[in-house]
């Protein structure tokens, strides 16, 4: 009897093969001469991102499947493929001089760096709560090794440990949601989840099993109440891990949750709107009153980034193309404007120490006025200032949530946006009108640096002054996932 070979196509897996096999590169030629230089590493694994947004530029349009339908290779997955390369390739870009200048450049770091992209990607693609796991779990361990890859400082071993942990317990919901959610329905994939959720109903079992899975993702992204870990991460981390975190981690995270949310909990869509109507709030007023009292940058906009997922699931809420449309392409201009902000930080010293302190910026725009100006775009951005990204952003959010009758949400998303335009105007106040003291904040050189800061202001101020392109491809990218 002749054996029967299943066909096996890969091409639904091309940008995570990509990634795969660069960080596989990247570890052989870690062997090689020379030992005390690894710049070359990070170009390598810079060509590496840039293939993979080739090629998933190239698959734009060719919806593909593969594995029993556990990756789907869609619009939707590409949209956020293309917003994790752009923050991966900054990253990048960034730590090719950061990584000298702190005595940490090592091989593996840029290994790390993709492997954890590769995650980010698989998770985009993932349809199957099997595959959303172990996305996940290679995503998240590779960040846990880079959060404490400045072994010398006791503030780095600290943020890893309590990411890992913090992680470890979310996963833990994750995977004890996902084995309900099988007992209940006796399968994994999202789309066969969805049928036996239309037939079981509200089923005890399934309404548990989802509940820890919402706590998991809660995690990731970062939405209050389970977003104790992101400030001390984000302070401890190295200040390109924390960019990456904050972005590539963040639209990964989101991926996975509204497809979860649009396709296996599209019956029960009435009962978590409410839920994440409820979290959208809280979010949003956690983040932005605890941000005010912060005087460490990197803490600011560690509670800035969880106001800001608060704003996304105000998309979330109000659903529809334009709801959810608006929530994938504000993650795209908020890549450029976060990782654009912590690249300011990370170019600037006092003292031998990363210039972090809200004093450091005293009089930055007499000293360095480039990027003070550079920083004041960024912050512009995330108020939501015209004629930036951020503004544009916000108000196809708003727009969709007033549209589908959410205007209360709205409502209170405009009162934070107020609050927190008082913290980031505070930062611009400090570096226009305030006297610089003792010892001056110095501008580390980079050219790779300065150009990862050209690349975020383009994006920040192209799709401000002309959205409408990005906005269009979005809303088609979401759109198969709403039928």
């Amino acid at each position: 009897m002749p054996l029967a070979v299943p066909t096996v196509t890969l091409l639904p897996l091309a940008p995570v093969l990509v990634l795969t096999a660069t960080a596989a590169l990247l570890l052989l030629l870690d062997l090689l001469p020379p030992r005390d230089r690894k710049a070359h590493l990070g170009f390598v694994g810079l060509g590496g991102v840039v293939v993979m947004l080739v090629v998933t530029l190239s698959l734009w349009g060719n919806p593909r499947r593969a594995f029993d339908g556990m990756v789907v290779l869609d619009d939707y997955a590409l949209f956020f493929d293309v917003t994790i390369a752009f923050a991966t390739g900054l990253v990048l870009l960034l730590s090719l001089d950061y990584l000298p200048r702190n005595r940490a450049e090592t091989g593996e770091y840029y290994a790390l760096v993709c492997f954890s992209a590769t995650g980010m990607v698989l998770l985009a693609s993932a349809a199957d709560l099997i595959l959303i796991f172990l996305a996940v779990e290679l995503m998240s361990l590779s960040l846990y090794v880079l959060a404490g890859f400045f072994s010398g400082r006791l503030s780095s071993s600290e943020s890893a440990m309590k990411y890992f942990l913090l992680g470890a317990f979310a996963t833990g919901f994750l995977l004890y949601g996902i084995a309900l959610i099988y007992g209940a329905t006796g399968t994994t994939n999202l789309e066969r989840i969805a049928a036996a959720t239309a037939s079981l109903g509200r089923a005890p079992l399934l309404v548990i099993g989802f509940a820890l899975l919402l706590v998991g993702f809660g995690f990731k992204i970062s939405s209050a109440p389970f977003h104790m870990w992101v400030p001390d991460v984000y302070q401890g981390a190295p200040t390109s891990v924390t960019a990456l975190i904050a972005t590539g981690s963040k639209a990964a995270a989101l991926a996975a949750l509204l497809r979860v949310l649009l396709s296996a909990l599209r019956a029960a869509q009435p009962d978590w709107v409410t839920l994440v109507w409820v979290a959208a709030v809280l979010t949003m007023t956690v983040g932005n009153v605890v941000a005010i009292a912060q005087s460490n940058l990197k803490r600011m906009l560690a509670y800035s980034a969880v106001a800001h997922i608060g704003y996304m699931l105000v998309g979330v809420v109000a659903g529809g193309s334009l709801g959810t449309g608006g929530v994938l392409f504000y993650l795209l201009v908020y890549t450029f404007t976060t990782v654009g902000a912590f690249g300011v930080i990370l170019l600037l010293e006092r003292g031998g120490q990363e210039a972090v302190n809200l004093a450091d910026y005293a009089g930055l725009a007499t000293r360095h006025p480039v990027l003070a100006l550079t920083l004041s775009v960024f912050l512009l951005s995330l108020i939501g200032i015209p004629p930036t990204a951020g503004f544009v952003g916000k108000f196809y959010l708003f727009a969709a949530a007033i549209r589908a009758g959410y205007l209360w949400l709205v409502v209170i998303a405009v009162l934070n946006s107020a609050v927190a335009a008082y913290y980031y105007l505070r930062l611009i106040v400090y570096m226009y009108m305030r006297d610089p003291e003792g010892l001056p904040t110095a501008y580390a050189p980079s050219l790779a640096g300065n150009l990862a800061l050209g690349l975020a202001v383009w994006g920040v101020l192209q799709f401000g002054v002309m959205p409408a392109p990005l906005f269009d491809r979005a809303r088609a990218a979401v759109a198969p996932l709403l039928r």
